[in-house]
């Protein structure tokens, strides 16, 4: 590109004697560019935020690393423990127990996960330790048969703290009458809240000795769960430790275990992406209305410029010069706006909500009650990128349509 047609295309740009109407539809094209790649950059930023906290809910009850016994249990737990702890990425290790039962308080009757742990190594792998509302996980304490649910589990059947409920188990004992389920009365000693549903309506948690006994495990677990420095390596990791433990047991990771959800968000946040971005190319193919009418305007400029030698090449890259400034400022603008307001959504959001009086999430029926948001700068880049594309591709037209005007035909009635 020489100098010249740079020249002639910002000044196309920035004329103050241009037809009014065609600066109005620049205007207005710049203006929904901006308005695009802003709502995008911060729809985007949200749905970060979102996947974000909740991956943050279900890792902190979930683990990133679980190494099942096979059947029967897995036996000598503390030396597999030991062994996966000295994997340069695993922070914590601890035993757990499963199982289902059916738990029963008055009239109440729930169907629960029932999960023995280690209060005093809990906290190694998971966060419910900072969620409990009523009581705490070290009162779970061996022999005591005490129990901690979660909090709807607990509104559920009813029961409050310090209750007495009954755990039925399907590892029933034979009787004349023939199998009938195992009973046992646990104390609830403790409620937490994480958040999500599935773990407060359905876990309820006990000792790890006492869910041995309830589940006739005898010295055995279910298995261990591990925590990573870095939740992203949890695949790698999990090869490594499969390689290097020599154990009957089966590994898995969270990126197995709740596939399904996180594919389910990505797949929304990329059909999200799609559907905004062709707010962006309406706005963007508004300028080719906007250069057929400057190449109709401009008709006898473009006429001299041809006689004077400018080849219809040069012709061209003048208008898509002039395209291009209404799709760089609209892309800057939009993607500046929208990095402020993503990176600002927690303070934007309540003065909106103050202002028109509504809670957009109220507390009482959404368990995450504000915005969260996580700007990522590589969707930042990819936005701002296609938007631009977008604005190029919409001059290549009526640029042509420049470069094909005759210099005769064009002069003839001037």
């Amino acid at each position: 590109m020489r100098f010249f047609e740079l020249f002639i295309g910002l000044r196309y740009t920035r004329t103050r004697r241009a037809n009014r109407f065609i600066s109005f539809i620049s205007a207005t094209s710049m203006l929904g560019i901006a308005l695009g790649v802003m709502a995008l950059i911060t729809v985007l930023s949200v749905m970060n935020g979102f996947q974000r906290e909740l991956r943050t809910r279900i890792l902190g009850v979930a683990s990133h690393i679980q190494i099942e016994g096979a059947e029967g249990g897995l036996r000598d737990w503390p030396t597999v423990a030991a062994r996966a702890r000295r994997h340069p990425e695993v922070q914590g290790a601890a035993p757990y127990v499963t199982g289902q039962g059916m738990l029963a308080f008055g009239t109440g009757v729930q169907g629960v996960l029932v999960r023995g742990i280690l209060p005093t190594d809990e906290p190694q792998v998971s966060d419910l330790a900072t969620h409990m509302k009523e009581g705490r996980l070290t009162d779970l304490q061996p022999g005591r048969f005490g129990m901690v649910l979660g909090r709807e589990l607990a509104l559920h059947i009813g029961a409050h703290l310090g209750d007495k409920v009954v755990m039925l188990t399907p590892q029933g004992q034979v009787s004349p009458a023939g199998l009938v389920p195992r009973l046992k009365q646990f104390t609830v000693v403790g409620i937490f809240e994480v958040g999500m549903f599935e773990y407060d309506n359905g876990l309820a948690l006990i000792a790890l000795e006492d869910a041995q006994k309830l589940f006739r495990l005898e010295d055995r677990v279910t298995g261990v769960r591990l925590r990573l420095g870095d939740l992203f390596a949890a695949p790698r990791v999990t090869r490594e430790l499969a390689a290097s433990l020599n154990v009957d047991a089966y590994l898995s990771d969270w990126t197995h275990e709740h596939a399904n959800f996180f594919r389910a968000v990505a797949i929304e946040k990329t059909m999200m992406f799609v559907i905004l971005m062709l707010i962006v190319a309406v706005a963007a193919f508004n300028i080719v209305s906007t250069l057929v009418m400057a190449v109709t305007d401009k008709r006898a400029d473009i006429a001299i410029l041809r006689t004077l030698g400018a080849r219809p090449g040069s012709v061209m890259v003048i208008f898509i010069v002039q395209g291009a400034m209404i799709g760089f400022f609209g892309t800057l603008l939009g993607g500046v706006g929208g990095v402020l307001l993503a990176l600002n959504i927690d303070v934007v959001v309540p003065f909106i909500e103050h202002l028109i009086g509504v809670q957009f999430l109220a507390r009482d029926v959404y368990y995450i009650s504000e915005l969260p948001s996580e700007l990522q700068w590589n969707d930042v880049i990819v936005i701002c990128g296609v938007s631009f594309v977008l604005t190029l591709l919409a001059t290549l037209y009526p640029s042509w349509r420049a470069a094909r005007v005759q210099p005769a035909e064009a002069l003839r009635y001037e």
